[in-house]
């Protein structure tokens, strides 16, 4: 019982900070968005937990900084297993490395999906023949370009492929990765929820 509401307090208290993260992100993306002491406060408080992870080189990539990502999947871990843990008063290995599993899938599957709307919006504007060198279109092939041409290398090997094969295929390639992902992931959590320890 008493475990059971310290969990329950300590899932609050987790889902406050989550909230405090992710509102300190969005205002990261507005540089010019001061709000005085209490911006002040909220830096004060999240910046070190943000600051943590945003030291692993393994979390960007050029321009992108995909480390807010890794530490709200983790503040989501901690609360899964927190809220678990006073709903059910257990948790097992098997429970908890459901639960990783499922954020990490759930950050790779966002990047998946991002990637694959963006090649989708490409492919639109290619076909629409609309300026290509517009900025956003030059910002969207930024991010998709090293992705689409590692997976293009793989399948077509040293052949030359035009641009919108490249887009059709990276974005195929990407749902396909999406789907089959998800499925394979969902299974292994239902195995791993089954482990008795």
């Amino acid at each position: 019982m008493a475990l059971s509401i310290l969990a329950r307090v300590l899932s609050a208290a987790v889902s406050v900070y989550m909230l405090l993260c992710a509102l300190r992100v969005f205002m990261s993306w507005a540089p010019g968005a001061n709000l005085g002491k209490p911006g002040e406060l909220l830096a004060t408080v999240v910046d070190p937990y943000l600051g943590f992870f945003s030291r692993f080189k393994l979390l960007r990539s050029g321009r992108f900084d995909f480390s807010p990502i890794a530490a709200l999947a983790f503040l989501a871990v901690a609360n899964n297993v927190l809220t678990t843990l006073a709903f059910t008063g257990r948790i097992s290995l098997g429970i908890v490395l459901g639960m990783v599993m499922a954020a990490l899938w759930s950050a790779t599957s966002f990047v998946i999906s991002f990637l694959a709307a963006a090649a989708l919006l490409r492919i639109i504007a290619y076909a629409a023949r609309w300026n290509s060198l517009h900025p956003i279109w030059r910002v969207l092939d930024a991010m998709l370009n090293p992705v689409l041409y590692r997976m293009n290398r793989l399948l077509y090997r040293d052949r030359i492929v035009n641009y919108l094969q490249g887009l059709i295929t990276g974005f195929a390639i990407l749902v396909i990765l999406w789907i089959g992902g998800g499925t394979l992931v969902d299974l292994i959590i239902r195995l791993l929820d089954r482990l008795p320890f």
